[in-house]
């Protein structure tokens, strides 16, 4: 008997795919396989994002694809999660009657026995209540799950900051951490399973533990550090507010903690900082970012940039350029201001005029590629670190005549394509999670491009091979 099979979508940032994750580990257990499409897999999850506009568009313009697809295979299964599933709820059912299963942010976990409902309740099942449990059950990884040499691991859920902007907190719930021992026991059994790097995940990770009175971030941070076999650990997102001494010192002491932080500021100006509810300043801002790169010289550091909140002038939007001068950010998500359900800066008045926003858009990513184009120049000619994740599916095209090239990330996040130097390119060379030595020759756009040093690539740590599937496609956006 043929074996059932899955697709998903997934829209939004990284808590997004770690629940698609999740769910991929939840029906493999049901014995369904990954498909490498939606058509013809007999189950679809559309994973949803509700932070801007633009991705909850793109939400239900891709559900309506699938009523199509529906009508010709009334078989085909249809399931909507994420923040979308739980925002919009009942109006799913007017704008998608072909959805079977809508699954809330917190009812993951809850995915096989609801499927197992499907026969005999009136579709679509609703299943957004939210479950307060901070440790839910985590399907073990298995032999099928080994989709990665690097992983997302949730340390917490929820939001209690309710910046003005933002949804977060009304679709995922009130702030809750996992339990130290929970994470560190599925950390261990991925890292078992052959995963070299992890990336601990919470809308705010720097209040981790402070509600239910455990031990602190640097602590949890101090903890997985110690896990055998982990070679890399990275963490977001941090909330400016929130940024302790000893999460700084953290980056001068812990050995495998990444040199790379994303610290999302949002805005230069500190009074639309005031109105967005962000509760720190711009100088305040600034303080950490001088401690940071005190701590680690070479930190990379991030951001998020909202351009056009309401009330923002053109003084308030030079701000913003002039504080992305003085930090020199390695790169940022930046996105124009767009109302949400339920935030108070929906009522706000004075709204950008659109094509302001546009621009102002435009000016910040320029403005931004000016300076990654001269941090990643400044590589040229250096030797990084890289963990091979694999072969690169598009190759940069300053190697488009060299033939097979890998891919991988530095300790400070940044992507680099590589090739063997002169030497053939075999899988069996480079393993993916082994950590190589490559040597910088050219700095593009979004990422840097270079050869391997073979002569110290034999004694670099390795990992074990990479299973790549095709289950899911991903659409990335920031929530911070």
């Amino acid at each position: 008997m043929q074996p059932k099979s899955f697709y998903i979508h997934t829209i939004g940032c990284q808590m997004n795919v770690s629940d698609s994750e999740r769910i991929a580990r939840s029906l493999a257990a049901l014995g369904y396989v990954p498909a490498l499409s939606a058509d013809p897999s007999d189950l679809v999850v559309v994973n949803t994002c509700a932070v801007r506009a633009k991705a909850e568009q793109k939400a239900f313009s891709l559900l309506g694809q699938l009523a199509a697809v529906k009508a010709r295979r009334p078989e085909l299964v249809v399931v909507v999660a994420g923040c979308v599933a739980q925002q919009e709820r009942e109006r799913i059912r007017e704008r998608a009657p072909h959805v079977d299963l809508v699954l809330g942010t917190r009812a993951v976990h809850r995915l096989g026995s609801l499927l197992m409902q499907l026969g005999s309740h009136s579709r679509p099942i609703v299943a957004v209540e939210m479950d307060e449990s901070p440790d839910e059950p985590v399907e073990a990884p298995g032999a099928e799950d080994r989709n990665g040499v690097s992983r997302f691991v949730t340390i917490m859920r929820g939001c209690d900051n309710y910046c003005a902007y933002c949804v977060v907190p009304y679709v995922r719930g009130r702030e809750i951490s996992r339990s130290p021992e929970a994470i560190l026991n599925e950390i261990r059994g991925l890292s078992t399973a052959g995963v070299r790097e992890v990336t601990l995940l919470g809308q705010n990770v720097n209040s981790y533990g402070a509600k239910e009175g455990i031990c602190s971030f640097a602590q949890l941070l101090e903890k997985v550090n110690t896990v055998t076999d982990l070679a890399r650990i990275r963490f977001t997102t941090s909330h400016p507010k929130d940024l302790t001494l000893e999460l700084i010192e953290s980056f001068a002491t812990l050995e495998k903690l990444c040199p790379h932080i994303h610290l999302p500021v949002q805005s230069g100006s500190n009074r639309v900082l005031a109105c967005m509810n962000r509760r720190y300043t711009r100088e305040h801002y600034l303080d950490n970012v001088a401690k940071l790169r005190n701590s680690c010289r070479q930190i990379s550091i991030t951001s998020d940039l909202i351009v056009g909140f309401p009330g923002e002038t053109r003084t308030d939007f030079e701000a913003t350029l002039d504080l992305m001068q003085q930090v020199e950010f390695d790169s940022v998500f930046a996105f124009m201001y767009s109302d949400r359900p339920n935030t108070p800066a929906r009522l706000l008045s004075d709204k950008v005029p659109e094509q302001e926003k546009r621009e102002r858009l435009h000016a910040v990513l320029a403005l931004q590629d000016r300076i990654t184009a001269a941090k990643h120049q400044s590589l040229v000619g250096s030797v990084q670190e890289v963990m091979a994740e694999g072969y690169s599916k598009r190759p940069a095209a300053a190697a488009a005549d060299s033939g097979k090239q890998w891919t991988g990330r530095t300790r400070g996040n940044k992507i680099v394509h590589f090739i063997d130097a002169g030497l053939h390119a075999d899988a069996a060379l480079i393993p993916p999670g082994r950590m190589v030595p490559v040597r910088i020759e050219r700095a593009l756009a979004h990422s840097l491009w270079g050869r391997l040093e073979r002569s110290d690539a034999s004694s670099a740590s390795s990992g074990p091979p990479l299973k790549r599937g095709a289950s899911c496609c991903v659409e990335s956006t920031s929530p911070d």
